[in-house]
C-alpha cells in the first residue's frame, strides 16, 4: 500500500440494526484493534473518535442490538475500551463497499492490456467505495469501462494493487485478473516497483535532500490522522527520501520517494518534521503556517488556496514489471493544473 486511505467500513453502518446476538449470518463492517497506548474510554466515546460521521446515539443503537462485539463478545455501550481489545461491529447485510455498481464517469486511462490498466487519477476522486463513498469512485467508473467493452474483472476479488488518498492526484495500476495482481503485488511488498511523489510543503526545507525516519500509526488523540513515533514504541517502520526541486521562501517543492508504504506517510512525515503539506486541512496545512505576518501576504496565501482547494500531493511517475511480457513499463504524470497554477503564482509573487 502506498499514501493509502485505510479501507474502514461505510459511514451508516451504526444506523442499521439487527436482532441477531450471535455471529453466525452476520457480516464485518468494522474490525479495530485498540492502539497500545489508548487510554480506558467507554467504547461509544471512542467509537465516536474513530469514525468521523457517527453519533453516539447511533453507537447505542448498534451495542443494544448486539451487533458491537469486543474480543468475542457483545457490549453494551459503557464498555470501556482496553489496549489490544478486538472491536468488530457485526451486521447482517455485507458492507456496501463490497457492492461495485458501474458508473458512467470521466477517467483519464493512460494505458490499457489484458493484464493491467494504468490511470491518471484526477484529486478529489475517491478510489474505493467505502468511507460514506458508495458512488464515484475510480472503481465504479472502471467496472463500467470493462462492462463496457465486453470484459470481465472481478473488481470485488482483483483490482486494486495499490491507493492514493482522495485529494491526491496521479498514477495508479489496476490488475485486470488474479495472476496480474499478485504479480503486481509482490513488487509493491519487495518495493521494486517506481514511483515518485511531487508535494508543496510549508516552510524552506533546510537541506536539499534527506531521509525522514519514523514508525508512523494512528493518532492516539486525533483518529482521522496518522503521527510519528520516533522510538519505535507504537506505528509500523516508515521512511521517507525526499529532494528539493524549488524553493518559494516560505513553501518548498519537492519530490518524495517512499521506502515503505504507509498510510498517510508523506503527510505524516513531513508534518513530523514541521514542514505539513501545502493547504492539508486534516493535519493541519490549510492554515497560513509560514510567512510575514502582513495583510497582503495574507490575502496571497488565501488566493493560492483558492485555486488549489486540496493537499499538494501528486503522484508523479510509475514503474513496473509486466505480468506478462515481464517488460519494464515507466509513466509519469504531467504537473496537474491545480499545483501549476500555484507555483506560478507563488513564482510572481516572489518576482515582485
Amino acid at each position: 500500500m502506498t499514501e493509502d486511505n485505510e479501507n474502514f467500513a461505510e459511514e451508516d453502518f451504526l444506523n442499521q440494526e439487527s436482532n441477531e446476538t450471535e455471529s453466525e449470518g452476520l457480516f464485518e463492517h468494522l474490525s479495530i484493534t485498540v492502539d497500545k497506548g489508548q487510554e480506558s474510554i467507554r467504547i461509544d466515546k471512542f467509537l465516536v473518535n474513530f469514525r468521523q460521521n457517527s453519533s453516539r446515539n447511533k453507537i447505542s443503537q448498534a451495542c443494544r442490538a448486539g451487533n458491537v462485539v469486543v474480543n468475542g463478545s457483545p457490549v453494551k455501550q459503557n464498555y470501556r475500551v482496553k489496549p489490544g481489545d478486538q472491536i468488530s461491529v457485526l451486521l447482517t447485510s455485507p458492507p456496501r463497499e463490497n457492492l461495485i455498481i458501474p458508473q458512467d464517469i470521466p477517467i483519464n486511462i493512460v494505458y490499457e492490456d489484458d493484464d493491467v490498466v494504468v490511470v491518471d487519477k484526477a484529486a478529489g476522486m475517491v478510489v474505493h467505495p467505502g468511507h460514506g463513498n458508495y458512488s464515484g469512485t475510480l472503481i465504479n467508473a472502471l467496472a463500467f469501462h470493462f462492462e463496457k467493452n465486453g470484459q470481465k474483472s472481478d473488481l470485488d476479488r482483483v483490482g486494486l494493487v495499490h491507493r492514493i488518498d482522495k485529494d491526491t492526484s496521479g498514477l495508479l495500476v489496476i490488475a485486470k485478473n488474479e495472476y496480474a495482481l499478485s504479480f503486481l503485488a509482490k513488487q509493491f511488498f519487495d518495493r521494486t516497483t517506481k514511483r515518485l511523489y511531487w508535494a508543496f510543503v510549508w516552510g524552506n526545507i533546510e537541506d536539499d535532500e534527506g531521509t525522514i525516519r519514523g514508525n508512523i500509526g494512528r493518532h492516539l488523540k486525533n483518529r482521522m490522522q496518522m503521527a510519528v513515533f520516533e522510538d519505535g514504541s507504537l506505528g509500523k517502520h516508515a521512511v521517507t527520501h525526499y529532494k528539493v526541486i524549488e524553493r518559494f521562501r516560505y513553501i518548498t517543492w519537492v519530490e518524495c520517494k517512499l521506502e515503505t508504504g504507509r498510510t498517510h506517510q508523506i503527510r505524516a512525515h513531513f508534518k513530523h518534521i514541521g514542514h505539513t503539506l501545502f493547504n492539508d486541512e486534516r493535519y493541519e496545512g490549510s492554515q497560513i503556517l509560514k510567512g510575514i505576518n502582513m495583510p497582503k501576504y495574507k490575502q496571497f496565501v488565501k488566493n493560492v488556496f483558492e485555486v488549489l482547494l486540496r493537499h499538494a500531493l501528486h503522484a508523479h511517475t510509475l514503474g513496473f514489471i509486466h505480468p506478462t511480457t515481464k517488460k519494464e513499463m515507466y509513466f509519469e504524470s504531467p504537473m496537474p493544473k491545480d499545483m501549476d497554477d500555484a507555483l506560478n503564482k507563488w513564482r510572481k509573487y516572489l518576482e515582485s
